[in-house]
């Protein structure tokens, strides 16, 4: 019983991790990389459908993407929902397929991205401090129905603490790893 909360928590935890490095990975950094549309969403006949599904798309050269639609009238939905996202790039259509030129990142867009790589850490720690609350509430009401005395308690309050630890130093490291890729010129 106790062990699977302490098991629940340590999934949850890790889950938590997962998904900010996952969004850490759709921030662009100097260089082209198709994960950067993985957040541009395009009405496709009354459907949310993200860019990736919809498109084939290649980097022809290293700041460059090349996004191929699989229905060619869908071309100027897509450029429109790339120019409405926080990319900050503005698409090139040619009727066919648009290009992506990245340019060289301005200081002041890197300090944006840094603030929102710290903006996403930070949700990440709260959800991982909930998974904390979680399991206590658990292991309080285990106490309750005399499932597990007052010391097992304690004892099990602190691993869920060593584990909330590691898992939010994790977070800060990997935060700021991506904050020098980001900075990086």
């Amino acid at each position: 019983m106790v062990e699977d909360i302490l098991a629940d928590a340590d999934k949850r935890m890790k889950h938590a991790v997962e998904a900010m490095v996952h969004d850490f990975s759709t921030y662009r950094t100097g260089r082209a990389n198709p994960i950067v549309l993985e957040r541009v969403h395009v009405d496709y006949y009354g459907t949310d459908t993200p860019v990736n599904q919809m498109a084939n798309i290649s980097v022809p050269e290293p700041r460059q993407l090349l996004i191929t639609p699989y229905d060619k009238s869908m071309v100027a939905a897509i450029e429109k929902a790339i120019m409405k996202s926080d990319l900050g790039i503005n698409p090139s259509n040619d009727g066919v397929a648009i290009r992506l030129n990245f340019p060289q990142m301005t200081e002041d867009r890197r300090k944006e991205l840094v603030k929102q790589v710290n903006a996403r850490t930070e949700n990440a720690c709260v959800a991982i401090r909930n998974v904390r609350r979680d399991a206590n509430e658990h292991l309080k009401k285990a106490m309750k129905d005399k499932e597990i005395g007052e010391d097992d308690e304690r004892s099990f309050e602190a691993k869920i603490q060593k584990m909330t630890d590691k898992y939010i130093a994790e977070c800060h490291d990997l935060q700021k790893k991506k904050d020098a890729e980001l900075m990086e010129v």
